[in-house]
């Protein structure tokens, strides 16, 4: 052949020139889907995070209307629990099923069914999650020893997972929200936003969330998280969820204790877990089974009861949260009622088995400081006894849970003591490890597998949307 022609030339220029310009498009096309993707999950992780303070302001409110009420008239208390645990338990059975308990259990569950099904839509539906944030605000104003928490993280998938769909049918942004990446995303999102840690939900979206299953976690997800948390943050201030007013000593002497905290720890927080997952029917005789699967709104009369003798009998410390009565224990403040680890731990107990929503975080860390007083009142000559109602804090959390990493990453950031660390590490991995020997079976995984059957009986009797 001859050398090339003019035209010949001119023809592979164009050539290199249409394949640059292809190029240079998809090129362009990669970062505008890329960026997309970062802005609606960073436009969904705010409404996350504006969902989850929103909750904890009607929360609060609930909670200061029912402390002022029960301290100025106490008898009331055995009114107010009572009827109001039993109305919730109806409203629940009647409107919000799914939405009894503390909603991670059904996130967990959620990441685990087919993705966009009717059963995963069952768990953590919009719908859902507004009757678990007025249900759970009601059992708060009741004085039923539950958290808001654990209702964030359903409250937040839920919402994020709203939003991706809206995207993608209204807005027709088909640049791949996986379901459970969105499930995910939005419900360490509304954990971080809710205790005002961002690191913590990371750890825990990994730690509780991806644990089993097939998520998949990518820059994009755990950017989500970590903005939801951020603006928490920047709403709020870097304030910490529990203020420790003065810095403790990190001591060596105090191993020996520390480890002691989570034996007893560790101990306790398998009973309560297993405890839990009995539930009425396994703590009952078996001839009382049948009428009380029966009558459910009778045993959260029950309940109510129970729960306001406590709290009578505590001065009304067992009442709501526990987040006053830990975060003065951790501040050296000695409750008055020296057993109030004990009757916390009997109240948040009764108040799950009224089945009601409302979560067992908070509950869990107020447990665990009243244990770590208990055990410095009985070890004279400790140098800093609120050590010990940190780590048991951490400790009780990692036992009940079982996800050492999240309650020693999240009892440290919430209390901004770095320096005990390694403290919190040791006692939440020997607490939860000792858990393990009472209650084989994670409580949050456990209670998920009984909501993943319950929605794919309800998937088979229903058409996917």
């Amino acid at each position: 052949m001859g050398p090339p022609t003019r035209a010949d030339r001119l023809r592979e220029l164009r050539l290199r020139a249409r394949r640059a310009a292809d190029r240079k498009s998809r090129q362009v096309g990669r970062i505008s889907r890329t960026s997309m993707r970062y802005a609606v999950f960073m436009c969904g992780a705010g409404g996350v995070a504006a969902f989850s303070m929103a909750f904890a302001y009607i929360a609060e409110l609930a909670l200061r209307w029912n402390a002022s009420v029960t301290r100025a008239t106490p008898w009331l208390a055995f009114v107010m629990l009572p009827f109001g645990l039993a109305a919730l338990r109806w409203l629940t059975i009647r409107f919000a099923p799914q939405a009894r308990g503390s909603g991670i259990p059904q996130v967990i569950a959620a990441v685990t069914l087919a993705p966009a099904s009717t059963a995963q839509t069952v768990l953590v539906s919009f719908r859902q999650s507004m009757w678990k944030v007025l249900l759970t605000t009601g059992a708060l104003l009741a004085g039923a020893s539950v958290g808001r928490e654990g209702p964030s993280v359903q409250v937040g998938a839920a919402a994020m997972l709203s939003w991706g769909r809206w995207c993608h049918e209204k807005l027709q942004f088909r640049i791949g929200f996986h379901p459970n990446a969105l499930i995910a995303a939005g419900a360490a999102g509304g954990l971080a936003a809710a205790f005002n840690t961002p690191l913590a939900g990371v750890v825990f979206a990994i730690e509780e969330l991806g644990r089993g299953t097939a998520v998949r976690w990518d820059r994009v997800v755990l950017s989500g998280v970590l903005t939801a948390g951020f603006l928490s943050l920047a709403i709020f201030g870097n304030n910490p969820y529990f203020s420790v007013k003065v810095p403790m000593l990190v001591l060596t002497s105090a191993w020996g204790p520390v480890l002691l905290c989570a034996v007893v720890n560790g101990v306790m927080g398998g009973l309560f877990a297993k405890i839990l997952i009995a539930g009425v029917p396994g703590l009952a005789p078996r001839a009382w089974r049948g009428w009380l699967a029966d009558h459910p709104v009778a045993v959260a009369f029950g309940c109510g009861l129970v729960v306001a003798a406590l709290g009578w009998a505590t001065a009304g410390a067992t009442f709501g949260t526990g987040y006053e009565q830990a975060s003065g224990l951790i501040n050296g403040e000695s409750h008055s009622t020296l057993w109030f680890g004990i009757a916390k731990f009997l109240a948040t107990v009764v108040s799950y088995f009224a089945g009601i929503p409302g979560g067992i975080f908070t509950p869990s860390l107020a447990i665990g400081a009243g244990i770590g007083e208990n055990i410095a009142h009985f070890m004279t000559g400790m140098a800093e006894p609120r050590v010990l109602a940190l780590v048991s804090m951490a400790a009780f959390l990692a036992a009940a849970t079982q996800a050492p990493i999240t309650a020693s990453v999240i009892v440290m950031e919430m209390t901004r003591t770095q320096d005990l660390t390694i403290y919190l590490l040791a006692a939440s991995l020997l607490a939860s490890f000792l858990s393990r020997q009472f209650n084989p079976h994670p409580f949050y995984h456990h209670m998920g597998h009984a909501f993943r059957r319950e929605a794919m009986a309800i998937g088979r009797r229903q058409p996917s949307p």
